[in-house]
């Protein structure tokens, strides 16, 4: 193991970086986004079967949560139901670059990784926590997402890259809502986004740790990854509305 300090990179331009502790990353010599990897590999095959089943499982869980928000918002339902579609498109695209690879996603792997935020989003569904179901969901998924299809778009086989390009045009979609909802609630909502931040942000970093060899395998450094992520998120955090101090002690929660 080595320790890599990479979270001082995290705020965007426009705001005070982030000074904070150094993350333990695992060393992976072999990642670089400045090669491609050989997807012929048993090892890339394996390492796939698991990322693969991921992005498979997060668009499910995207297309359900935002069913799910739609019942909180009767008026906005019909709404919601159309960006919860594009989950399912997306997810038969990121199925067929699997098996255009030969690859058999690991759905069992990829259920027990989203599980604690699953259950954190249920929780607040029936408890009807709003904000905390859009933060999870809108901000915190979205962002993940979107992070982790820029980087593995430098790093696919042709076919994946071509597929993950088209559903990076539609995530910044579903963030922009969520963050328009958050944005328009701010003063109503502004305590239990950042309890909500509190509880769940931490599991992004230990989401990464779990698939960071896997990553790798891949030519995805994590170090990257959470770098990527973390300027999506508070890019959001910015736009809905939060200052550079809010914002610095939600990002905390990633580190502490």
């Amino acid at each position: 193991m080595v320790k890599v300090s990479g979270i001082a990179h995290y705020m965007n331009r426009s705001m005070t970086v982030l000074e904070a502790s150094e993350l333990e990353v695992i060393d992976c010599p072999s990642a670089t986004s400045n090669e491609l990897p050989d997807f012929t590999t048993e090892a890339y095959k394996d390492a796939y079967s698991r990322i693969n089943a991921i992005v498979i499982e997060g668009e499910q869980e995207a297309h359900d949560n935002y069913v799910a928000i739609g019942t909180l918002l009767p008026d906005q339902a019909e709404e919601l139901k159309k960006l919860a579609r594009m989950e399912i498109k997306h997810m038969k695209g990121f199925t067929a670059c699997g098996k255009n690879l030969g690859v058999v996603a690991d759905m069992p792997f990829a259920k027990a990784f989203y599980d604690k935020l699953h259950g954190n989003f249920q929780e607040a569904l029936a408890e009807g926590k709003l904000t905390t179901c859009f933060l999870i969901q809108a901000i915190l998924i979205e962002a993940f997402a979107i992070s982790a299809y820029h980087v593995y778009i430098r790093v696919a086989d042709p076919f994946a890259k071509k597929i993950t390009e088209g559903v990076v045009q539609d995530e910044y979609l579903h963030l922009n809502y969520g963050q328009e909802w958050l944005k328009a609630n701010l003063d109503s909502c502004k305590k239990e986004l950042i309890d909500a931040n509190k509880a769940n942000l931490p599991l992004i970093r230990s989401m990464l740790d779990q698939v960071a060899k896997d990553a790798s395998t891949l030519h995805m450094d994590k170090e990257e990854l959470m770098e990527e992520f973390m300027i999506a998120y508070q890019d959001s955090l910015t736009e809905i509305g939060l200052d550079n101090r809010e914002i610095a002690r939600m990002a905390l929660a990633a580190v502490v």
